[in-house]
């Protein structure tokens, strides 16, 4: 298989890593759901695939927030990064169990993390920030997050980003958008952007059997109609993928072998 090209190195100083290890409250809000695993959510080995997992999370973060009241129509949430470690792969597993609080707080965003478990050993841990609009889709400030504010113990997010911009010389892929990727905000759904990368995980030499850790930047919406290249590369020891349109890098996702995850920083430890 060809070798891509790897992205040029970057200082990366005061980013804040998302960190899936923040435990499950003691106190505060958590959020628990339970799904099936569909045929159209398992590839050809029965894997639970990644774009699934993000529909699952996205539902409980849904259900979560329209309980408490911070939900639809007067607060919107866009989701700004994201990090899923498989610990252990979900092959087998046909029932997930789904827990979700608040990991952390800023100005106008917020962090949601998840633990994910199957019926035949599956865990997964999820970490990401989410930017909080009002219902005009302009970013608002969330002042007292109230029944979340227990569980985050006082940690704090960062909205800024971590991934990489592609190398100018890789090479450059059509990616065919479909009307059914767009959502409610008019914009291609978080989720989609996975089914993007699985389609590359040969390219990128990723075998998604075995336990991983995938990230995704999402700088920019893509919208329908939007002409989107994905630029496979390299990015140190693991594969990514640049979502590009008109010359500017939307979103980035990365995946590769967890043995190769940074620690997490101490802006986000407890």
């Amino acid at each position: 298989m060809r070798t891509l090209v790897r992205a040029r190195s970057r200082k990366q100083t005061g980013l804040a890593v998302l960190d899936t290890r923040i435990p499950l409250p003691h106190r505060g809000r958590t959020y628990v759901s339970s799904r099936r695993v569909r045929l159209s959510d398992m590839d050809e080995y029965g894997r639970f695939r990644l774009g699934a997992l993000a529909r699952f999370l996205q539902d409980a973060a849904i259900d979560d927030v329209q309980e408490t009241g911070w939900g639809m129509p007067e607060h919107l949430w866009f989701i700004r990064r994201i990090r899923i470690d498989v610990l252990q792969s979900f092959l087998d597993d046909r029932e997930v169990d789904l827990t979700t609080w608040c990991s952390g707080v800023a100005a106008i965003a917020a962090g949601r993390r998840w633990s994910v478990s199957g019926d035949a050993g599956g865990r997964i841990e999820v970490d990401s920030v989410w930017i909080h609009l009002n219902s005009l889709a302009t970013p608002t400030r969330i002042g007292d997050v109230g029944v979340y504010a227990e569980a985050t113990d006082g940690r704090h997010v960062s909205t800024k980003l971590e991934l990489p911009d592609p190398p100018e010389e890789g090479e450059r892929r059509r990616w065919s958008l479909r009307a059914a990727d767009v959502d409610l905000h008019g914009h291609v759904n978080n989720a989609v952007y996975w089914q993007a990368v699985e389609e590359l995980l040969p390219t990128l030499e990723i075998d998604p059997r075995r336990p991983l850790q995938a990230e995704l930047d999402y700088r920019q919406p893509i919208d329908f109609g939007e002409e989107v290249e994905l630029v496979p590369f390299r990015d140190g020891d693991r594969g990514a993928v640049a979502f590009i349109v008109g010359g500017a890098v939307r979103a980035v996702a990365r995946i590769g072998d967890p043995d190769h995850a940074s620690e997490p920083s101490s802006s986000a430890a407890r």
